[in-house]
């Protein structure tokens, strides 16, 4: 009898054991998720607010530019085409560059989620 209630007693004592593990690795798992979400909500912000401002800023500088392009050309509307000009350039090199930029943000971010 006394090998059966050592088998017992392991076995019971082997149940708790992974109770345990159990309930810390979910408190775990729940940490990091809140972590996760915190940091993506914080990113998310930041970059709508910075880049709500830059893309302001970006708004009234072409507009500027284009003034003082059209004065010198002297045409404003001139000035406005030329900036449009530009604009669409910058454009179209982002999106040839789309496939690198991509990859420089999911290798930034995979630093941030899996470290």
């Amino acid at each position: 009898m006394g090998l059966a209630n050592s088998i017992g007693n392991t076995n019971d004592s082997a149940t708790e054991v992974g109770e345990r593990y159990l309930k810390s690795s979910y408190k775990y798992y729940k940490l990091k998720v809140f972590k996760q979400l915190t940091v993506s909500v914080s990113m998310l912000l930041k970059a709508l607010v910075i880049g709500s401002l830059l893309f302001l800023g970006l708004i009234l500088s072409a507009i500027a530019l284009a003034i003082v392009i059209g004065n010198r050309l002297g045409s404003v509307a001139i000035g406005f085409l030329s900036v449009g000009i530009i604009i669409l350039i910058l454009a179209v090199v982002a999106y040839l560059i789309r496939n690198k930029i991509n990859n420089v943000i999911v290798k930034k971010l995979s630093k941030t989620f899996f470290d």
